[in-house]
């Protein structure tokens, strides 16, 4: 956030990566927003989906406040550096994106509805960052848990690309890849933009466009039957960053 750190426009080679640690971050046990389970032991059915857009202050609330969302969290995945600290991951020499973690209901809501919000609430096509905020660790990514998600998301990527090049946008550069590590990020990151004392920043820019409803996406039959549209979700536009920008 706020360009404070190293603007490093390439991932790190294993041997250019920062060493890291064997502990993990310490972290709260409950959500200080939603009050359930930070980490864990999720309800049985509860699901997993994991985003990267930019900064994850802004990401992580838009994503607690929609219907179905179980918990979030804020984090570090997709490099090479175990237990990464913030500062770490800002100089560009992890490899790690910033990332929230959303654990949801997929009873009260689908992995389409939580792919609308964040395919409309940043510009994909920004390469290596989003807005103000630039560097490797703000770049777009979705990390699938199964290869059902992978095969939604990708779907959904080429929708997206065909409304985003009728208004002149550029090829997508969102990574779509299997789940790595999630590492937790500090106490303070976790859903920062409720806690006192916060600074309502949003770096994100999105693009105003609408993500084509799932029944638009070239999927098979028996995988787009699953997918549910919520209409609390699916009728709006999430180009409104949920704080004001500073």
């Amino acid at each position: 956030m706020f360009g404070l750190f190293g603007k490093k426009t390439g991932l790190p080679t294993p041997e250019e990566a920062l060493p890291g640690r064997a502990q993990a971050m310490l972290v709260p046990a409950k959500h200080f927003v939603l009050g359930t389970p930070l980490d864990g032991p999720f309800p049985v059915g509860i699901q997993l989906a994991l985003f990267g857009n930019g900064c994850f202050w802004g990401t992580e609330k838009q994503f607690w406040q929609l219907p179905g969302v179980y918990s979030t969290a804020v984090g570090y995945a997709g490099g090479l550096t175990p237990n990464p600290n913030y500062r770490e991951v800002c100089s560009g020499m992890t490899g790690h994106n910033e990332v929230v973690r959303v654990a949801y209901d997929p009873d009260r809501i689908s992995y389409a509805d939580l792919l609308k919000a964040f395919w409309e609430s940043h510009d994909p096509t920004q390469g290596m960052g989003q807005g103000p905020d630039r560097g490797t660790q703000y770049r777009s990514g979705i990390y699938c848990y199964t290869p059902e998600q992978k095969q939604i998301a990708l779907a959904s990527q080429a929708a997206y690309q065909a409304v985003l090049k009728a208004k002149g946008y550029g090829a997508i550069t969102t990574e779509i890849i299997d789940a790595p590590t999630f590492y937790f990020a500090e106490e303070y990151h976790q859903q920062y933009l409720d806690k006192p004392g916060s600074r309502p920043y949003c770096g994100a820019q999105p693009t105003g466009a609408d993500l084509p409803h799932p029944n638009q996406w070239n999927l098979p039959t028996e995988l787009q039957s699953h997918l549910t549209a919520h209409p609390e979700v699916w009728s709006k536009n999430f180009a409104e960053c949920p704080v004001v920008p500073l």
